[in-house]
């Protein structure tokens, strides 16, 4: 690793100072965009979709658990899918910690995948996470929130993902979904993150980013795969996939 240049604790003092000013700037930018994203317009859910959970069937109401406001995880995890992505593992690692409190906080938070419970439930326990994930394999869900794709669609090249319509392999994909219900029970999308969006849920990378070597993903792929493991495996691999459930 390169060594910084090393200088007197008064020069230290300064260039970490001028760096605050900087720092600060980035404060302030994301407060004013995390105001503009909470005036974005929203859409209304006008579909019944039912999910599977431990409980039983659930309609998307139900998943509010009396909180007015739903995050929703997508898990990269379709029916049959033999490989357990990396990168929604590394994720939701750091769920539970945060839905204790966000729970009191009228924010639910469930984690979503269209394989059915039966395949989600074995993994869940191995990764010994609490919070509540359930299958949408019956419903459209995960198809009308542009995180999954049909063959059909993968073959036309018609997969929109990201705000962005462009030809994709991937039959699953990761992202965040946020939602409101009102008291009249009607239900809106008023926000929704995809790639790397995803990284504002890792802090493991706020942890990295303080690091003289900082997130240190030179792999083949410079990103998480590079180095991510599930939390069971570390050691015991040799290397990662590119993609999950292709």
């Amino acid at each position: 690793m390169h060594r910084n240049k090393v200088v007197s604790r008064e020069d230290w003092f300064q260039a970490h100072k001028a760096h605050l000013a900087r720092e600060k700037e980035l404060t302030r930018l994301r407060e004013r965009i995390c105001t503009e994203r909470r005036e974005l317009p929203w859409l209304k859910i006008r579909k019944d979709y039912v999910f599977e959970t431990e409980q039983g069937p659930k309609k998307l109401a139900d998943l509010f658990a009396g909180n007015s406001q739903l995050i929703v995880y997508h898990f990269m995890f379709g029916p049959g899918c033999n490989h357990h992505c990396e990168g929604c593992s590394f994720l939701a690692d750091h769920i539970d910690g945060a839905n204790r409190h966000l729970r009191h906080h009228d924010v639910s938070l469930v984690v979503i995948s269209r394989a059915p419970l039966a395949e989600l439930l074995p993994y869940k326990q191995r990764m010994g996470w609490k919070f509540d994930w359930v299958s949408s394999y019956a419903s459209d869900f995960n198809f009308d929130m542009q995180v999954s794709f049909t063959d059909k669609q993968i073959a036309a090249g018609d997969t929109t993902y990201n705000f962005e319509a462009r030809p994709r392999t991937s039959k699953e994909l990761p992202g965040t979904s946020v939602f409101y219900r009102e008291e009249n029970g009607d239900i809106f999308l008023t926000f929704m993150s995809r790639a790397r969006g995803g990284e504002a849920l890792i802090g493991t990378y706020d942890y990295l980013d303080m690091t003289p070597k900082g997130r240190n993903e030179t792999g083949p792929y410079h990103g998480l795969m590079d180095w991510v493991r599930l939390h069971d495996e570390y050691g015991d691999r040799s290397g990662a996939q590119e993609t999950c459930c292709d």
